[in-house]
């Protein structure tokens, strides 16, 4: 009875010793470095006892837990304390997911600490069953681990068999100083050379127009892209992309060129197609403005996953399947050892390193085609090229012997001199709005681009998403995502009107330029910006790049669209590659993308004499097999479902949104919401608008940050 008595009493002096300790608890505030040793020193600094081990872990298990011990501090929740008192939550939330594996380490290093007691209890550990106890909690925690994780990671640096995404040299906000920002800006610009100047030296022959015509839209194109680039760094999402005239635009741009009533125009062909093309790209633009300034690119972002932007961005590149190579091979002595050259460089070479730059990586197009452009000029200056009797001043259509059209054709490629954009171009020629005149408005052609700012929307999002996560950013929001796209369709808005032949969107590749690079700032992108807008007043600037041989730039164009095929394709790494589902969805997408253009490209035979080869599937829009008797309404659907971008998005997104599969199976875009500003409300200050703008547009829902 005295033991026993003794016993109780001394029970009753911890318990009430306890109760002291208790009410003196201050309240534990976090440093903000998700550091779990914080939360333990302030243990042993207020003498709070732990009556469970303050592992991570899912909802369920707190509860569980939280029913044993009312008391107890669970580090994810941040809940627990005496008296209804709520610790303030430790901000572990942020990091699961940011950065794939990366993350995971992190959390599993906070999950091997604060697997350990906050402040040790009297006999935890001690005996046999204290350690499986604790081997119990590891495995419990691994579980949870590989249950919570982000479809956000995976090898996001496209590095070689790094699982975690490196560390960026220069971050978003960062201001390395002048020069480096001058050398960075260049590098992204650079690296971006194929996709913002070779849209003009297939559209602008096409369109009848001439070697100058084509140095004029290259350097309005650069002043463009230098302006929306500048826009978007402030006004838009504000991550370090650059903004371009895009492939996807390309293929609509093709189809409205090949039309009959502009096939047999002599006099001013090239100026009346430009101007249908502004005009339609300008209404296109304004219905952008409006899904995305008005929130409804919100409700369109619950139905664009990554298996649905994977494809579409996919047939964007496999469109060009027939331009591509038989272009290319009218010069094969240019263009293999130019294709050889560039997937050495890109490819073989990836991991050189010169002063710690990935050299042959990075400017793999550039670097490439100033050697081939090179050696093209002695095969010209050596005479391999030379015409052997055919003048090249009379027309091929006027040549007498088959002969010399096909040797004139094969020389007007080959050689470096083919192009008259040097002696034409002015020095000094500032673009400037409505220069080819004002623009012309149809119905037919306006509906199918407004179709296709919506699959650039599309392209966007991912791209968005991508970049986010190369920067270790937190995703956007859905309404920062509405803002960017709102922003392209004011920024295409000014592409209409300057005259680029497409509209103004975020170029994908550049995604995978700041992947490589591990440069991010924004003040770098802006200030290649300015320099490019500065080198589109110089004339001969574009005359230059206006002078690549055709062969050149054609299989350049083939690693391009490759590229952008590759990089369309790699955005499935956010979902589960091995479900069936998922590989079934992306496979029949884009076999249907292919096949359904292909039997609407099957045209009559009068159509193959006029064009060229490589132009007759993008005239399918009156020679289709749709004929309701309603010409416009042929125009329009002929059009569309002979691109095969736009058949294979709308395949792959009535599939996605109609066959059964879980979120994480998915791989849906998890974009940042409000719960992430409660939790760390300096998450998302990367995307931020300035100040002053800030406050003007605070009336716009979808502008906030």
């Amino acid at each position: 009875m005295d033991r026993g008595s003794s016993s109780e009493a001394r029970n009753k002096a911890e318990k009430q010793k306890g109760k002291k300790i208790r009410s003196k608890i201050e309240p534990f505030v976090g440093q903000g470095d998700h550091n779990a040793r914080d939360l333990r020193s302030w243990a042993k600094r207020t003498g709070f006892v732990s009556m469970f081990s303050g592992e991570v872990g899912t909802t369920s298990s707190f509860r569980d837990r939280s029913k044993n011990n009312p008391h107890g501090v669970d580090l994810e929740s941040g809940g627990g304390g005496v008296n209804g008192s709520v610790l303030e939550k430790t901000e572990i939330g942020p990091l699961v997911g940011r950065n794939g594996d990366n993350n995971n380490n992190n959390k599993r290093r906070i999950n091997d600490e604060a697997e350990q007691p906050i402040l040790s209890e009297r006999g935890e550990g001690d005996g046999r069953n204290g350690e499986d106890n604790n081997n119990n909690k590891k495995e419990k925690d691994e579980e949870e681990v590989v249950d919570v994780k982000y479809p956000g990671g995976g090898d996001g640096g496209y590095s070689d068999g790094e699982q975690s995404l490196p560390e960026m040299k220069c971050g978003i906000r960062d201001n390395p100083g002048l020069v480096p920002l001058l050398y960075y800006g260049m590098q992204h610009y650079l690296s971006l050379a194929g996709s913002l100047i070779f849209v003009p030296l297939i559209i602008v022959p096409a369109m009848g127009g001439t070697d100058k015509d084509t140095a004029t839209v290259i350097s309005t194109i650069m002043l463009v892209s230098g302006l929306t680039t500048i826009l978007h760094s402030y006004f838009g999402t504000r991550l370090p992309l650059v903004q371009g005239s895009s492939f996807v635009y390309l293929a609509p741009a093709l189809v409205i060129i090949n039309a009959h009533e502009y096939r047999n125009l002599t006099e001013h062909k090239f100026r009346h197609i430009m101007r249908e093309l502004q005009g339609a790209i300008i209404v296109s633009s304004i219905f952008q403005c409006v899904i995305g300034f008005s929130g409804l690119m919100s409700l369109l972002l619950r139905l664009i996953n990554p298996v649905v932007v994977g494809p579409t961005i996919g047939a964007v590149g496999l469109a060009f399947f027939s331009y591509g190579f038989p272009q290319a091979g009218s010069c094969v002595e240019i263009s293999l050892p130019q294709i050889l050259l560039v997937l050495i460089f890109s490819l073989y070479l990836r991991g050189v390193s010169i002063l710690g730059n990935r050299v042959f990586q990075i400017y793999a197009v550039p670097l490439s085609a100033v050697i081939v452009w090179v050696y093209a000029f002695f095969l010209t200056a050596g005479g391999a090229y030379n015409y052997k009797g055919c003048s090249p001043d009379i027309p091929d259509s006027n040549m007498l012997t088959d002969s010399c059209i096909k040797h004139a054709y094969t020389m007007k490629h080959c050689r470096t001199d083919a192009s008259h954009a040097w002696e034409t171009a002015d020095w000094i020629r500032i673009p400037y709005p409505l220069q080819w005149g004002i623009p012309v408005f149809h119905l037919r052609t306006s509906i199918i681009m407004i179709v296709v700012s919506l699959l650039a929307s599309v392209d966007s999002v991912g791209t968005y998403y991508s970049a986010s996560m190369n920067i270790n950013a937190k995703p956007p929001t859905r309404g920062i995502v509405s803002r960017g796209i709102g922003l392209e369709g004011f920024c295409s808005v000014l592409a209409g009107l300057w005259g680029t032949g497409g509209g103004s969107t975020t170029l994908t590749e550049n995604a995978h330029t700041v992947a490589i690079t591990k440069i991010a700032s924004r003040r770098a992108v802006e200030v290649g910006a300015v320099i490019l807008i500065v080198f589109s007043f110089v004339g001969k600037v574009g005359a230059i790049l206006a002078s690549i041989p055709q062969a050149l730039a054609a299989s350049l164009l083939c690693f391009v669209w490759a590229l952008v095929v590759a990089l369309g394709l790699s955005t499935l790494r956010y979902t589960h590659t091995a479900s069936f589902r998922n590989v079934m969805i992306v496979g029949v997408s884009l076999f249907i993308g292919l096949s359904l253009p292909a039997y609407f490209q099957q045209y009559q035979p009068e159509t193959a004499l006029i064009l060229p080869g490589y132009f007759i599937p993008y005239s399918a829009a009156q020679d289709g097999p749709i004929h309701s008797g309603n010409k416009q309404f042929d125009f329009i659907m002929n059009a569309l479902l002979s691109m095969n971008m736009v058949v294979t998005f709308l395949v792959a997104i009535v599939l996605d949104n109609t066959v059964p599969g879980s979120q994480q199976e998915r791989g849906v875009y998890r974009w940042s919401n409000s719960e992430d500003l409660s939790s760390d409300p300096s998450s998302l200050d990367d995307y931020k608008l300035p100040s002053k703008v800030s406050r003007v547009f605070r009336w716009a829902k979808c502008l906030d940050a």
